[in-house]
């Protein structure tokens, strides 16, 4: 047994037929992780849906009203890159639900996992790169509304950079200045947020392919724009500086961690070349710096789009191999990988 909760729906599965992103890898991360023992069906809670009133922390009216009665122009389904349906919809709704369900975890155990979500690409007024909803986003705001938490950092290592989350808790842009590092040489950008109450309880950090979705880049807190075909220590060097930085500068109460599988050196989508044991090494120091500062961790999966889904699959799972090896004190209970 886990000493942490997972949270899944098999409602999560997104109705968009054919399609890049593959819809199913949810259900098949969740009966991989029990098929060989990393976890038992005890460990996952079943969330259920956001709450509309969640949904509206983070999303106009106007944009929940297309959304639920299914008036969304061709432009805005276009922006979407999938079919919109009502089934779609109350996937989208369910993700922001497991989000909310698993921050509230994190805060009792440490660290809890959204086998779904992290869909970065949503604004508040219209949903891009296959994301309706930003899930993260919601779960942040309903958290603070709830006086649960008080600040929050999203750290996002999917290869595309976190583009609605950043505008969602969006701050001015300053001029660069570079983190220690000893190897390639990403363009990283810092912002000082605005006078707004709401931005400043935010730290966003973005670590992503600098050539890649999406072409215009709201500024983050952090932004580490990365070079083509950055392999594992390279990366693993950015991020640790990156973390370093961003928690000198701001004192979260909670860490959404966007654990996004397709920084893969097999990714349809992406260009880096990180191997799948340096995506679980990038989890584990993740992990092992919230641990050691006692910053709870909420993480979801984003991104990953790897030509064989059985890899997407492996880097989600090996995601919760790290974060039992760093949470649990019987780190020999899991399989070192999947």
């Amino acid at each position: 047994m886990l000493p942490f909760p997972l949270v899944y729906n098999d409602g999560y599965y997104l109705p968009i037929g054919p399609h890049v992103f593959p819809a199913e890898k949810f259900r098949l991360v969740r009966d991989r992780l029990i098929e060989t023992g990393v976890a038992e069906s005890s460990d996952f809670l079943t969330p259920e849906a956001a709450d509309d009133r969640d949904i509206l922390l983070v999303h106009t009216p106007e944009y929940v009203r297309k959304l639920t009665t299914g008036t969304l122009s061709a432009r805005e389904e276009m922006e979407l890159e999938i079919p919109y349906s009502p089934e779609l919809v109350r996937a989208f709704w369910l993700a922001a639900g497991g989000s909310i369900l698993a921050a509230k975890c994190a805060l009792q155990n440490g660290v809890s996992i959204n086998i779904g979500g992290g869909f970065h690409h949503a604004f508040p007024d219209h949903g891009e790169g296959f994301c309706m909803i930003n899930d993260v986003a919601v779960a942040i705001r309903s958290m603070q509304r709830d006086q649960k938490i008080r600040t929050a950092m999203t750290v996002d290592c999917d290869v595309h950079q976190g583009n609605g989350t950043a505008a969602i808790f969006a701050g001015g842009r300053t001029s660069a200045h570079p983190l220690p590092s000893t190897s390639a040489s990403p363009r990283v950008s810092s912002s000082t947020n605005s006078a707004n109450t709401d931005a400043r309880d935010v730290f966003t950090i973005s670590l992503h392919q600098e050539n890649n979705y999406p072409a215009q880049k709201p500024p983050s807190s952090i932004d580490v724009d990365l070079p083509d075909g950055i392999g594992d220590e390279a990366y693993l060097a950015w991020l640790d500086n990156t973390l370093s930085s961003g928690l000198r500068q701001f004192q979260p109460d909670l860490i959404c961690y966007i654990a996004g599988a397709d920084p893969y050196r097999e990714d349809q989508l992406g260009g880096l070349a990180l191997t799948i044991e340096g995506l679980k090494r990038r989890d584990q120091l993740v992990f092992r710096v919230a641990k050691a500062r006692n910053i709870p961790v909420m993480v979801t999966f984003a991104g990953g789009y790897a030509r064989r889904v059985e890899d997407t699959v492996a880097i989600h799972c090996n995601t919760v191999i790290a974060a039992q090896e760093v949470f649990s004190a019987q780190k020999s209970v899991a399989p070192s990988h999947v």
